[in-house]
């Protein structure tokens, strides 16, 4: 701020009377409060780990859980993963618009909407991972649960994210811990993938002879009853029991992660500039989406997201189906996750030194390599495991560049529009909601896909047509989906230099605002 790094300024007012110490630290105050300890930024962080911990679970588990332990017929499957996602297209800009209205609290505006649908979405998530002991209400059931869990998420995640713009009103502390966000949020996506992969790993579901079995079976013998041998040990009921206890491990976790960000992070009212005349939710929704740059970002996003969601949705099935590591893919995925998170500090480093719109371009199309290796060369463990690292790094750069270039849109529209503040809840909101709707449209189309293509539930080796459908689905669809997204990202108009311009635009502004209220209140004091 210009205060913070010159001279204190002073109207004409306060000519009249030296300012005491209490005036200077009064002036001075803002540029301290700008600063987010490593404390702070951490204790933010840290409330970006429960969306992805029950994302990762969610998207990686819940389609082979519907469809092999639930016991699901695909078709309901993808009906149930396509409607709890689409969901969100009500949810997500309807919270964003009442987020935006809510009155300022003592605790803020954006953490009560955190705290209070907490506990309510952890009993939804868990009931998700729940086999009811009925067979006609199945499906009723887990649409229920899951449509009522992506509300309660939303209900947490927007305003979270929404967050980023009111703990600072610096650019750069902003930036910092969005890139404390993102490090802990790709752990939380591999504590979620830890914790689901390796308690239901240890009690896979029996599988039942495919059709290439059948065949195989007659002249091997070592298949008894043309079941795999995990059947003496482990049976579909301890399956059920350790997608629960994996449920329930992940939702303490959730509600440790609350209780941080409540108590380690303080919403400055202060930092909220002031809002304009409140807006009707449809009049709100064509404000935002008429900004250019964010319809631009937002389709970027959306095509890239829906990518590497159809990857990361359909890689277990591909590992345990196609590959033939029905008892490995759990650490395949773990190794995705966890050089991913190795990979967050490169791509941070690397979007300050060359620009963030550069590293989408290198970090997204990195990916396409390894995704095309994959499915081209012969089933080879140590292969698959080095292609899933590669493709790990490139899962971070997917993430975390797009979401670092949302504050510079918000800020790109409070310069063009000065008047028109209060609004960066509903711009989060439909991130978020591009974000789970691409999820939903992947998940959706894919499972209808392998209903199509004969997918059988439970299946040790599975047709030729559903291993020719997930290669597709983890190869061909996400490279097409990548290079639509960057080609929309070439005409993406807010460079390096337009950032920069905002900010110093923005600074001023607030400067007037702060130097408008000092003259008010030295005014009010002389009279």
């Amino acid at each position: 701020m210009a205060k913070g790094e010159g001279g204190e300024q002073y109207s004409n007012a306060s000519l009249l009377n030296k300012p005491d110490s209490d005036s200077v630290k009064l002036a001075r105050k803002p540029e301290n409060d700008n600063r987010l300890s490593v404390c702070n930024k951490i204790s933010y962080a840290i409330g970006g780990a429960p969306y992805q911990m029950t994302g990762s679970a969610l998207g990686f588990f819940l389609q082979i859980y519907l469809l092999d332990v639930a016991q699901l017929d695909p078709f309901y499957a993808s009906i149930i993963l396509f409607v709890g996602r689409a969901w969100d297209a009500v949810t997500d800009p309807t919270v964003g618009f009442l987020v935006s209205r809510s009155p300022w609290t003592r605790f803020g505006r954006m953490l009560p909407w955190i705290v209070l649908s907490t506990p309510f979405a952890v009993i939804s998530y868990f009931l998700i991972w729940y086999v009811p002991p009925f067979e006609n209400g199945k499906v009723i059931w887990y649409l229920i649960f899951y449509c009522l869990f992506q509300s309660l998420q939303t209900c947490f995640h927007v305003p979270y994210s929404a967050l980023t713009m009111f703990i600072s009103s610096e650019q750069k502390e902003r930036d910092s811990a969005t890139a404390y966000r993102m490090t802990v949020e790709v752990l939380g996506t591999v504590l979620g993938t830890a914790i689901q992969g390796q308690i239901v790993g240890m009690a896979n579901a029996p599988c039942l002879p495919g059709p290439r079995d059948i065949v195989a079976n007659l002249t091997n013998s070592s298949m008894s009853a043309g079941l795999n041998d995990s059947e003496h040990v482990i049976s579909i009921e301890h399956t059920k029991k350790a997608y629960m206890i994996a449920s329930g491990v992940i939702s303490l976790i959730y509600i440790l992660c609350a209780v941080v960000l409540f108590f380690g992070v303080r919403e400055q009212k202060e930092y909220c500039r002031p809002r304009s005349e409140p807006m009707s939710f449809f009049r709100g929704i064509k404000l935002v989406m008429g900004h250019g740059p964010y319809v631009k970002l937002i389709m970027v996003f959306l095509f890239t997201s829906l990518a590497f969601m159809l990857l990361e949705g359909n890689f277990a099935l591909f590992c345990s189906s196609t590959l033939g590591f029905r008892n490995d893919f759990q650490n395949i995925l773990l190794v995705i996750m966890l050089s991913a998170t190795l990979a967050i500090p490169f791509w941070q480093w690397f979007l300050t030194r060359f620009g963030k719109k550069t590293a989408v371009y290198t970090g997204t199309l990195s990916v396409v390599p390894f995704v095309i290796l994959v499915v081209c060369v012969k089933s080879n463990l140590i292969v698959t495991y080095i292609v899933s690292f590669a493709a790990g790094v490139s899962v971070a750069a997917a993430f975390l560049l797009p979401w670092s270039m949302l504050p510079d849109v918000v800020d790109d529209f409070q310069v063009q529009n000065p008047e028109s503040t209060g609004h960066e809840a509903l711009f989060y909101s439909f991130y978020v909601f591009f974000t789970k709707f691409a999820s939903g449209v992947s998940l959706g189309i894919s499972t209808l896909s392998l209903d199509f293509a004969g997918y059988i539930s439970r299946g040790c080796s599975q047709p030729e047509e559903v291993d020719l459908t997930l290669k597709l689905l983890v190869s061909a669809a996400p490279v097409a989906m990548i290079i639509v997204g960057l080609g929309i990202l070439y005409s993406y108009p807010i460079t390096e230099e337009r950032r920069q311009g905002n900010r110093k635009l923005l600074q001023e502004q607030r400067d007037n605002e702060a130097d408008s209220e000092t003259d008010s209140t030295e005014m009010g004091n002389i009279v």
